[in-house]
Formats: structure tokens, sequence, C-alpha cells
């Protein structure tokens, strides 16, 4: 297991290398530079904006300046932000939180949804409740984040005001935990439609092939109970595939959460890169880059690792 997980770490150096090197040429071959958007006054002063220029290291090739971020990455330090002045890490630390809250919050809300509309929708397959579940899933996997957001605002929000439709906290400055609940609902489900409509249909998928196997029908020979049967052997056994949907989950979980957290106004990772990308600040982008790549990159291994406890045939000894 140590030398599978070494294994791992070590095939993902070339990714994390791969994801920075294409995220900061891209950040540059964006129109605009950090100076433009710093200096905003047509009749700024060309001296001043040369000199800060060779400042911040913008008059040197790109390919200079990533090697210069590199080195400085080695070193524990993300930079400094163009348009703040402040510690990269620290900007990032300070999103980090409401970012997880919602996206944690939408992947446990996907795997209780869809799981057991998954597996009865196998277990009953072109009933009621299957054509209930398959259009749920289509509709789901199909509903764009920004649309549904903007539809839940207009009718949970706007017309029937039962949720906040913007922000952490309310602005009366009191920071409880129902408050907190109550602002994060709207984007957590937003944020766990298309998740739950994709899931649902690999669970429904699996359970259905799995149940078909010869060990399903020995267990129900041997009189064990059908809530035995379905949870205990069909679900364990059909897992493997739905936890690696589940892992890929991750990215677009933290995709999404750029528009839904732009869309309600959420303190979070995603706002602060779209307001990084506007006013092309690249040591918070490439900040954000790092903390974002090694998430996915450890969730990956996790998910891998997991395997082995749900299916013992599966080993990483070698």
């Amino acid at each position: 297991m140590g030398k599978y997980v070494l294994r791992r770490l070590l095939v993902a150096i070339p990714t994390f290398i791969g994801i920075t090197v294409l995220v900061f040429f891209l950040s540059y071959l964006a129109p605009g530079s950090p100076l433009e958007m710093l200096f905003m006054d047509s009749n700024a002063d060309a001296q001043v904006m040369a000199d800060m220029e060779a400042r911040l290291g913008l008059d040197q090739p790109v390919y200079v300046q990533y090697f210069r971020w590199v080195g400085q990455l080695f070193q524990g330090n993300l930079g400094y932000s163009y348009r703040t002045g402040l510690p990269v890490w620290d900007m990032v630390a300070e999103r980090i939180g409401p970012t997880l809250l919602i996206t944690i919050a939408s992947l446990v809300l996907s795997v209780l949804i869809a799981i057991p509309l998954g597996v009865m929708s196998a277990y009953k397959p072109y009933s009621g409740w299957d054509y209930f579940s398959s259009g749920l899933s289509f509709i789901g996997a199909a509903t764009p984040n920004f649309f549904a957001g903007l539809v839940f605002i207009y009718l949970l929000s706007v017309k029937v005001n039962i949720f906040p439709s913007s922000g952490m906290y309310d602005s009366a400055g009191t920071h409880t935990f129902l408050d907190l609940v109550h602002h994060m609902v709207l984007p957590t489900l937003v944020l766990s439609i298309q998740q739950i409509g994709s899931l649902i249909r690999q669970t429904r998928g699996s359970v259905l092939e799995v149940l078909q196997d010869d060990f399903i029908r020995t267990a129900r020979a041997k009189g064990c109970l059908e809530s035995r049967v379905l949870f205990r052997h069909a679900l364990r056994n059909a897992l493997s595939p739905v936890i690696t949907r589940i892992g890929s989950m991750i990215p677009f979980l933290v995709g999404g959460a750029v528009v839904t957290e732009q869309l309600f106004s959420w303190p979070g990772l995603g706002s602060l890169m779209v307001l990084s990308i506007n006013s092309r600040d690249y040591p918070v982008i490439m900040g954000i880059t790092v903390v974002i790549a090694v998430a996915v990159l450890i969730g990956n291994l996790i998910i891998d690792l997991i395997y082995s406890v749900l299916d013992p045939r599966i080993r990483y000894s070698k």
C-alpha cells in the first residue's frame, strides 16, 4: 500500500506541473495586463508604469516569470497580489472555508439523494419509481448551474422569499450557524443538481448489472431478506464504479462552484478566481490553481484507496 501511494504521488508531480504550466501561459495569453487594470487612468505617467512593470517582473519573458514563480512556490511562497498587495496564501486561506462548505455539503447531498434513488430504480426497473428517477436524472444532468441558480433565485428568493439570494450571512452582522445554513441552501442545491442526475444514472446501471449475477440468486435462494440482498450484497458490489463517478465529480464541483459562488455572491475561491481573472491578478490565479490541483489529485488518490476497502479483491501491494 505504501509503495502504491508513493508511486501515485510521483505520477501526480508531472500532472501538477502540467496544470500550472497550462494555467500560467493561458493567463498571460488573455488580452490585457495587470498594469492596465492597476492604472485605469489613460493619463497615467508612462515612467511610473514602467517602474511598476519592472518591480513586478512583468518586463521579463513569460517563461522566466514562470520559473521565478516556481522557485517561490518551492520556498512555500505563493507571492503577493497585484491588486491588493496582500500575500496570496492569506487571501486563498480566507476563502477556502466557504468553498469547502458548499462543495462538501453538495457532495454529501448528492450521495444521499442519488444512491437510494438509483438503487430503487434498479430494483424496480420500468416502474413508476424508475421513470421518476430516470426523468430526474435526465433533467438534473442537462440543467446548467447558472440556469438552475437563476430559477431558484426567482422562485425561492424573489417570489416566495424563503431563502436569501446572496451572501453568507445576513447584513445585520450576526453570524450564527442557523443563519449560515439558511444562506447555504440555495448554492448547495444548485451545485448538487447536475451531480445528482449523473450519479443516479451511474448507480442504476451498476446495481442493475450486479442484480443479474449468480451470487444474488444464491443469496435469495438461501432465504436472505430482500433488503439484505439489495444493500449488503448488490449495492456493495456495485459501489466501485459509483465511487469512481464520485471521484470524477470533485473537479466538476470545484468548477461549478466558480459559477455558483459568483451567482450567489458567496465569498469563496470561485468568486475570488473570477475577480482575479478580471483584474489579471496572476499570482492569485496561480495560488487558487495550486490549491484546487492539489485537492483534486489528493481526492483521486483517496478514491483509489477506498476501492480496496469496498472490494477485498483489489490490492495495491505490488
